[in-house]
């Protein structure tokens, strides 16, 4: 008899165990305080396979089962790992979110959920007692850490090895739901993403092609996410000390200190973990031999930064530019190699970010740019842009096919073509003869003037290369259709912002797609995204922008 159902992806998990039981699974730092390097603790396989197995069975005892929607708010930590594997274990469905997106946006969304079960950190059962009205379908709550006024669970209490076997359990269709992840909401509405069993295994079979099926060995891993895909792959996962939701200030000593104590491998990390990693090795002269590929995402990172690590890593080294999203991870990607035989100066003749093929097996196309819904295929339009760019749509194996929430956003997300559903990026761009994409900019934050549209990144892309410009953000002023495009401008420390002003007036001059900008913002700090620090805010700018045009106006 058999007892619902669970991830199939686990076996691969148990196949680590069974192999190396005794090998390092989670290494993460003690508690520590001032600047000084941390310890570590380490969690084998076997133990973490133990700790995971009496997680599922006590959740089994408490009524939660395939398919249960549980809300996971728990920092990462080994406990997140142990919890994570303890439900794909029996099939119940994760619900995760970033909380740096603000409170009340947040309830809102967890509300949509309509989760059942809910495991968190003290301050998350704070916010669920407080607004319990969110929750109501919550039958189930444990808490990580100390359980204050509140019932339910707490996992400490129950210990790490598991009264007995867990019962036996079919995999799962690859159909079914497996996770609901949320996107940031940092360039529009956030939204709820389904990922089912087959998305996620595609995922992790994707990770490792990615690394030509070369074992990991040991990964730094700054994105949860990855940590789960690589603990299957049989990693020692290295978690540094860092808080997710500001990990641009992420202490780059903490993450040289990991690499080289622990033989790291292979990391991802955006480029606000990476740029200050690089100025890091650069004034302080540390080397990473083990270092093998590095691959970044979130944002495009700038192509110094690539050089720079090509610089100071070993020279058999890669470095990776990754492309994806909640819908779709990963989408592209493309090795320094490649980007810098020409592709970097094509972008800096305002062609676009080249992001590299497609991930393996998923396909990529461009259609016509539109804010209405395109519900089949038979209704795309032809791009007529400039260079022919347009939306990116992607279908593959883990690319998400519909939204849990809201319902509104399958009509303008998807696309039917028969049983195919291709996932409209809202992103722009545009594919080569060679098969790469070339990335451009975010719809939502293209800035339509009257002589017609311009795309955000492909601008930026030309006037980040004059000296003493940190990055540019373009933002449009006034109604959509007759916007005044302005570029805002983050300096480096000390530049001088009048002969910079003057380099940026000679620079667009240069080009057909920054001839039309004239105005110049300076800006102490654009705002980025929670999650990866690295997404300019360029709505927050816009607005800012408009402000400030107004007060020069009215002088």
């Amino acid at each position: 008899m058999t007892a619902g159902t669970y991830w199939r992806a686990v076996d691969r998990f148990r196949a680590v165990v069974q192999a190396t039981p005794d090998r390092e699974a989670v290494l993460f730092p003690a508690d520590t305080t001032g600047d000084r390097l941390p310890d570590y603790h380490t969690l084998t396989y076997r133990e973490l396979d133990e700790w995971s197995d009496t997680i599922a069975e006590r959740l089994s005892t408490a009524g939660v089962s395939s398919g249960t929607r549980t809300i996971v708010l728990v920092l990462p930590s080994p406990e997140l790992y142990a919890i994570m594997l303890g439900l794909l274990k029996i099939g119940a469905t994760p619900v995760v979110i970033d909380p740096g997106m603000g409170l009340r946006k947040m309830l809102r969304c967890l509300q949509a959920a309509d989760p059942q079960a809910f495991i968190g950190i003290p301050q998350a059962h704070a916010a669920r007692v407080l607004f319990r009205r969110y929750f109501r379908g919550v039958r189930t709550s444990v808490t990580v850490g100390r359980r204050w006024f509140w019932g339910g669970a707490k996992l400490a209490s129950w210990g790490r090895t598991p009264t007995g076997t867990l019962p036996a359990r079919t995999p799962a269709p690859d159909g079914d739901l497996l996770l609901i992840a949320f996107t940031t909401g940092s360039t529009g509405p956030a939204k709820a993403v389904e990922l089912t069993h087959g998305n996620l295994s595609a995922m992790v079979d994707q990770v490792d092609a990615a690394r030509d099926r070369i074992p990991p060995g040991a990964s730094l891993i700054t994105l949860p996410l990855v940590g789960i895909l690589d603990l299957l792959l049989g990693s020692r996962c290295v978690l540094p000390p860092l808080i997710p939701s500001k990990v641009g200030s992420t202490d780059p000593a903490h993450l040289v200190d990991a690499i080289n104590r622990f033989g790291v491998r292979t990391m991802f990390a955006s480029p606000a973990v990476l740029i200050p990693l690089l100025r890091h090795l650069e004034h302080g002269g540390a080397a990473l031999p083990t270092l093998r590929s590095i691959f970044s995402g979130g944002a495009p990172v700038p192509d110094w930064c690539i050089a720079g690590l090509r610089e100071v890593l070993d020279p058999q080294a890669q470095v990776f530019a990754g492309y994806g999203s909640t819908e779709a991870l990963p989408m592209s990607t493309i090795e320094s190699r490649e980007l810098f035989d020409g592709l970097t100066e094509r972008a800096h003749r305002g062609e676009g970010t080249c992001i590299g093929r497609p991930a393996e097996g998923v396909r990529a196309r461009i259609v016509a740019i539109t804010d209405d819904p395109i519900p089949t295929w038979a209704e795309v339009g032809e791009p007529t842009s400039a260079g022919g760019i347009g939306e990116l749509v992607v279908a593959g194996p883990n690319v998400s096919t519909r939204y849990y929430w809201p319902e509104a956003a399958n009509a303008v997300g998807k696309i039917a073509e028969g049983e195919v559903i291709w996932h409209r990026t809202g992103d722009l761009g545009w594919i080569d003869d060679a098969g790469r994409i070339w990335f451009c900019g975010r719809k939502s934050q293209r800035v339509l003037t009257v002589a017609g549209p311009m795309f955000s990144v492909q601008v930026e892309q030309v006037f980040n290369v004059v000296p003493g410009v940190a990055r540019t953000a373009l933002v449009g002023i006034g109604p959509r259709g007759a916007q005044r495009p302005v570029l805002c401008v983050e300096a480096e420390s000390g530049a001088d912002r009048t002969a910079i002003t003057l380099a940026l007036k000679d620079r667009g001059a240069e080009f057909d797609v920054t001839a039309g900008i004239s105005e110049f913002l300076f800006h102490t700090s654009f705002p980025v995204d929670i999650r990866h620090n690295a997404k300019i805010g360029r709505e927050q700018l816009a607005e800012w922008a408009a402000t400030q045009i107004g007060s020069e106006e009215h002088r």
